[in-house]
């Protein structure tokens, strides 16, 4: 088997790798119900649906930056955008495209394609040839790459529930 047949394999698994472990993320989640805590206990929970609201809602907040000021260049950070775009994909189990993240990232593509290959690289995404279209290449986050997504915004979040003292949704949802 050569090397590409053996990479390409390697990328399958990987991204088959990835949906197991979001399915298990939410498995995890209805198993054990919504987090109960005390208004003395922080909210605490790893991986939430949640996220992929944050994750959009600072999406947005990039883009409409860009919008204001007439210098997209001031405020680009293209890794970044095209992290939350397939953090997004992923937890609304959507495939999405190299163009699309190309797209998502509001640089040129030949910059965007530049970055997807510095985040392969690191082991963050991973590319999947589509079975169906050989001239199509999707793009997903790795099992490290979600990973540490979650992780970050889990721990914006709890930082913003420290620092602003924001009432947990569990509570919310019970007062």
């Amino acid at each position: 088997m050569s090397h590409n047949q053996l990479r390409a394999k390697a990328r399958r698994l990987i991204a088959a790798a990835n949906e197991l472990l979001a399915i298990a993320h939410e498995l995890e989640l209805n198993e054990d119900g919504p987090v109960l805590v005390d208004q003395n206990t922080p909210f605490s929970a790893k991986d939430s649906p949640a996220w992929a609201e944050v994750a959009r809602s600072s999406y947005r907040e990039r883009r409409r930056r860009s919008e204001i000021f007439a210098d997209q260049t001031l405020f680009g950070e293209p890794a970044w955008d095209i992290m939350l775009d397939l953090f997004i994909a992923a937890k609304e189990r959507k495939r999405l495209p190299v163009t699309s993240a190309c797209i998502g990232a509001a640089v040129p593509v030949t910059t965007a394609l530049r970055w997807l290959t510095v985040l392969e690289d690191k082991g963050l995404i991973v590319r999947e040839n589509d079975a169906a279209d050989a001239r199509r290449v999707f793009v997903r986050l790795s099992a490290d790459g979600y990973e540490k997504m979650i992780t970050y915004f889990s721990n914006v979040a709890g930082n913003m529930r420290q620092d602003e003292e924001i009432e947990p949704p569990a509570l919310r949802m019970a007062n």
